[in-house]
């Protein structure tokens, strides 16, 4: 296996190419070694926050409402929801009280945040939604999806189920058509995001994607590192 940047361009047998059998167990089974390959990091940007932001944003946040995740990623959808308050921004947010989602709003409250929720108003009523801040119910998923898009200055996506990859997954296509120019930031945590970002790698080797489309979204490693970059972002106009 080989890959060439630049210069002249070399044959690649990848080893979903070459491996036989089920296609799940193929990719499984060599992601550690395609991530060697492609040189798969979570960290793409290594920035500093500065003492304040220099304004107030409102980020909209995509992330799990499971509630038999592993602790550890509650504990960053808490950091992600503290730092959010802390900072001066509003967390947008699906408006559920379990999971990520719930740990997120929750922690964000304790620290005297600004928390705005869009959810079902079906979920409303069977007990979903978290209390204390202000909250716009729908009556369907499109309207929800349209409610967390527009409230937001910046996407974050924190690890979820099929729900939350459709929701990031829409806000890079909609960039890539010039339909919005806000950052979008995946956070990486526990690589949960490896097999989505070699998916991406094929799209980019094969030319199902271009390289330019790089730039339509950025991977950290943790929610101080989203923060620091969208601040960024939003300064540089």
């Amino acid at each position: 296996m080989e890959r060439r940047r630049g210069g002249g361009q070399k044959s690649v047998t990848h080893p979903w190419q070459r491996t036989r059998g089920p296609r799940c167990i193929c990719v499984v089974s060599c992601l550690p070694l395609l991530a060697k390959q492609w040189q798969l990091t979570s960290v793409v940007v290594a920035m500093t926050l500065a003492p304040t932001p220099r304004r107030s944003l409102s980020l909209t946040v995509y992330c799990a409402s499971s509630r038999r995740v592993p602790q550890h990623y509650l504990d960053v959808a808490t950091e992600l929801g503290r730092l959010i308050a802390v900072r001066g921004h509003t967390l947008v947010y699906g408006g559920g009280n379990t999971g990520l989602m719930g740990a997120l709003a929750t922690a964000a409250l304790a620290h005297q945040g600004r928390v705005r929720g869009v959810i079902l108003t079906e979920f409303i009523d069977r007990g979903y939604a978290t209390v204390g801040h202000e909250m716009h119910s729908v009556n369907d998923m499109r309207l929800r999806k349209r409610g967390l898009d527009e409230f937001g200055d910046a996407y974050i996506a924190l690890p979820g189920g099929f729900g939350t990859l459709e929701e990031i997954l829409e806000m890079i296509s909609f960039k890539q058509l010039g339909l919005h120019h806000k950052p979008v930031v995946l956070i990486n945590t526990n690589d949960y995001f490896a097999g989505l970002l070699l998916q991406f790698e094929r799209g980019f080797a094969e030319a199902f994607m271009h390289e330019r489309c790089r730039d339509l979204y950025t991977v950290v490693a943790d929610p101080y590192e989203a923060l620091a970059y969208i601040e960024a972002c939003v300064d540089a106009g």
